[in-house]
């Protein structure tokens, strides 16, 4: 990866959800707002300041860029597109979330 982008794999759980109510909702489904999105990411940049490798990250999916690896779909954006970062490396008195 260059400069500040990262690789992120795409998350097959994003797909159909269900609702507290156990209905199933389809990821086709239109949403009334933007949905943000986890994702686990795999790779970084030389310039990524904040994000590690292993590290989730929360970013707005209309915003990403799909790119096919050995048959495996990676998202690639750019640090400043990420929303929040979920990390265990935070230590025992942080929450382990940081936005």
């Amino acid at each position: 990866m260059l400069h500040d982008r990262l690789l992120v794999e795409v998350d097959r759980e994003s797909g159909e959800r269900r609702s507290s109510g156990g209905i199933v909702i389809p990821a086709t489904a239109a949403m009334g707002g933007r949905r943000l999105t986890w994702s686990k990411v795999v790779a970084r940049g030389p310039q990524s300041r904040s994000i590690e490798v292993g590290d989730r990250v929360l970013f707005d999916a209309e915003d990403k860029a799909e790119v096919e690896v050995h048959g495996e779909l990676y998202i690639v954006m750019r640090e400043r597109d990420v929303h929040a970062v979920a990390s265990d490396r935070l230590g025992e008195d942080a929450t382990g979330l940081y936005l």
